[in-house]
């Protein structure tokens, strides 16, 4: 398993020979500091950062890789290990060892990658559901976009703009393999990570009043008002600047900055949205309630429309992670990785059937 150290960073065991010699001399050749070979320098931006080795006090003969922490600077942190390539085994590998590994996941070599686990947030019930490799070797080329979505939807609605981060991410590790022809890669995974947690945000609706866009009865919303609602949505009438706010806290997944030119753009027939982030404190005042009905028929639809469904072109992305993980099985090559980056064109094609659909 993998260890945190006090300083933040984590620890991987150095496996046994020769799996664990060759995936420290692989991290030792990327983050050489005299090195200045190109591709292994662009390389080091899907990887996570080495510091080298470290072993405990206590057993010096023990030794870890001490590696950057991805998830550290998230708050609720969305986890998902994928397989990449066609083949699991390298090109060393015994006969029986192939009939294991092809026998594990025999679909591996026609869709080029498997689902190895992964850890969702839920902001529902503010708990964690997790699967194990068992879920995606489960999966068959009938179900595995709805097994990837799964990690995408975090009991409220689904996170495309995580999906969509994710694929412009893959996009760049993508080219990077189709420019390079030194390594090839067996057995080696992608760490997907992205912020699941909840905060509190303002909804601005610029341009035109609530209550003629929405069909808000206008007599709810006097002056200076908070139009409070169970599901934490909370609406303020901005009298000053002709402007209506909305806040949305708990009860929805995290929202993201939405520029008002790349929504307007896409959807100049709807409200033009901008999302900042609210100081709590700052939005509870007296209120009046509105009524459910309204709601229910105005407002929650139109929030849900936009944070569930943002645009892909979105400029400001949202926090997400999509690094390379697991090199214990990397060689020299003169060619393409043609294996991995099948697998990798593959995924990106799922990922983006689940945001089309």
């Amino acid at each position: 398993g993998i260890l945190q150290h006090p300083d933040g960073t984590v620890l991987k065991q150095l496996q046994p020979p020769p799996r664990g010699p060759r995936e420290q001399e692989f991290y030792n050749k990327v983050y050489d500091s005299e090195c200045c070979d190109s591709v292994l320098l662009e390389l080091r931006e899907y990887l996570p950062k080495y510091f080298g080795v470290w072993s405990p006090p206590t057993a010096p003969n023990d030794t870890y890789l001490k590696l950057e922490d991805v998830t550290r600077k998230f708050n609720k942190p969305c986890i998902m290990d994928v397989k990449i390539g066609q083949k699991s085994y390298d090109p060393y590998a015994s006969a029986e060892k192939i009939q294991q590994q092809v026998s594990k996941y025999p679909l591996m070599e026609e869709i080029g990658f498997l689902v190895l686990g992964m850890r969702v947030y839920h902001v529902t019930s503010d708990s964690y559901e997790t699967q194990n490799q068992h879920y995606g070797r489960s999966l068959t080329k009938e179900t595995v976009k709805d097994g990837i979505s799964t990690f995408f939807h975090n009991g409220y609605c689904l996170r495309k703009d995580a999906i969509a981060a994710s694929i412009q991410k893959i996009g760049k590790i993508l080219e990077w393999f189709e420019g390079q022809k030194q390594l090839n890669f067996y057995a080696s995974s992608l760490l997907f990570v992205y912020e699941g947690s909840c905060q509190a945000t303002t909804v601005r609706l610029s341009d035109v009043t609530l209550a003629e866009k929405r069909g808000v009865p206008k007599g709810l919303l006097s002056g200076g008002d908070i139009l409070e609602y169970n599901n934490n949505i909370h609406l303020i009438n901005a009298t000053e600047n002709g402007k209506i706010e909305a806040s949305v806290s708990k009860g929805l997944s995290k929202f993201y900055a939405l520029h008002k030119k790349a929504y307007s753009k896409r959807h100049p027939s709807q409200l033009s949205l901008k999302v900042e982030n609210l100081e709590q404190g700052n939005m509870w005042k007296s209120s009046t309630c509105i009524t459910q009905e309204h709601l229910n028929g105005n407002v929650i639809p139109q929030l849900e429309k936009v944070f569930c469904h943002m645009p892909a072109e979105i400029k400001e992305s949202p926090n997400v992670e999509v690094r390379m993980i697991d090199f214990a099985h990397v060689f020299p090559s003169n060619t393409k990785d043609e294996g991995y980056i099948y697998g990798l064109k593959n995924l990106i094609t799922v990922l983006q059937n689940i945001l089309d659909n």
